[in-house]
């Protein structure tokens, strides 16, 4: 006979696990942030920031196949193996779209690509030289097509997921870190120590967390991790609102009176004894902060003031392309759209099932 588990957090997983809308959030998330970490391994453009440009075969339609002419530079930038895969590829050869080509000994004639061109003639001819050491000709496929500045889509769609996902994670640290001090001790001590806190948050939840932002990114300036600490900084609130609710809760239980009269000190009584068991709120409240960091983030990439280029962002992928929605080519700003909207919805939904899986009444 199979033992059932006995445990709050074994309980809290069985029932998570019984979550299928939960359970496949959570795989998504973990995809996600597999794709973020190791973008550059998956990209077809493993340039730094996917910015290999192709002017010539800019906005083309998903699985846009054309021919590349790769020119391997000479001079070779030290980069061990760790740095490429992070931060990409800076040997990355220079690639231009061709229509045909035409080798003769060491040399090679090409028809740069053009499509009122006959292919099959040389108007628009190129000739290149010492072909074996520094050229090499490939057929390439851009699955989801290319941008205005004929990028690779896909390249700058997986290195986006980067900016997206990290933002969350820092972010949400950020939060918690602030959030969690501030309201364990706003909720443990009372009195003038709690007026201030409170004070303090209604002052900071009165003011539109999108100005709060704008106006600390204006104070550090724009930038990759401006915009981290600036989102972090404004999503504390509500994690030390609960926190304190919570821990003005607690402090009436049994458990903390037993730690006061063994003499435990303050600090030990909140983080070992009652931050453990007050956390269950705080997950589904971190859940929900990473989906709104990744909309604030992407929000601001929009106005010009998130991630700057060349980093590529979903949110600025979207300022860049928007226009092209009455030009036929909406799938520009669809893709990156379709992928916030999936990832955030992930979030919400995985903050969802925590909830039902750590409610101890359910």
């Amino acid at each position: 006979m199979q033992s059932k588990p006995t445990s709050l957090t074994k309980l809290a997983l069985k029932k998570f696990t019984k979550n299928k809308v939960g359970l496949f959030s959570f795989y998504y998330i973990l995809i996600c942030g597999f794709i973020a970490v190791f973008a550059y391994a998956l990209a077809p453009d493993n340039s730094p920031n996917g910015q290999i440009q192709h002017i010539e075969i800019n906005t083309k339609q998903p699985f846009f196949k054309v021919k590349l002419l790769k020119e391997i530079r000479e001079k070779k930038v030290s980069q061990n193996y760790v740095n490429k895969l992070f931060f990409g590829n800076k040997n990355y050869a220079l690639e231009t779209p061709i229509n045909n080509s035409v080798i003769n000994g060491d040399s090679i004639t090409v028809n740069l690509y053009s499509e009122l061109t006959n292919k099959s003639d040389f108007t628009k001819q190129k000739s290149f030289y010492n072909l074996k050491n520094k050229y090499k000709i490939s057929d390439k496929t851009f699955y989801l097509g290319t941008d205005k500045y004929g990028r690779d889509y896909l390249s700058r769609m997986l290195i986006g997921t980067r900016i997206s996902f990290f933002i969350g994670f820092i972010a949400v640290f950020i939060s918690l870190l602030i959030g969690i001090s501030i309201g364990s001790v706003a909720g443990y001590f009372g009195g003038k120590v709690d007026a201030f806190v409170m004070w303090l948050i209604n002052v900071t939840w009165s003011i539109p967390t999108l100005l709060m932002v704008i106006a600390i990114i204006l104070a550090l300036g724009k930038g990759y991790w401006q915009v981290f600490i600036a989102v972090g900084l404004t999503m504390w609130v509500e994690v030390a609102r609960v926190v304190r609710g919570q821990i003005i809760s607690a402090k009436q239980e049994q458990y903390v009176e037993a730690a006061n009269a063994l003499g435990f000190s303050d600090f030990r009584i909140i983080t070992k004894h009652i931050l453990p068991n007050i956390m269950a709120p705080v997950i589904v409240i971190s859940a929900a902060n990473f989906a709104a960091a990744i909309l604030i983030e992407s929000g601001l990439s929009f106005l010009g003031i998130g991630a700057q280029p060349p980093t590529p962002s979903w949110g600025a992928m979207i300022k860049d392309h928007y226009n092209y929605i009455i030009l036929g080519k909406a799938y520009l700003a669809v893709i990156p759209g379709l992928a916030i909207m999936s990832l955030v919805m992930a979030f919400m939904l995985i903050g969802n099932a925590l909830r039902d899986a750590l409610d101890v009444k359910g």
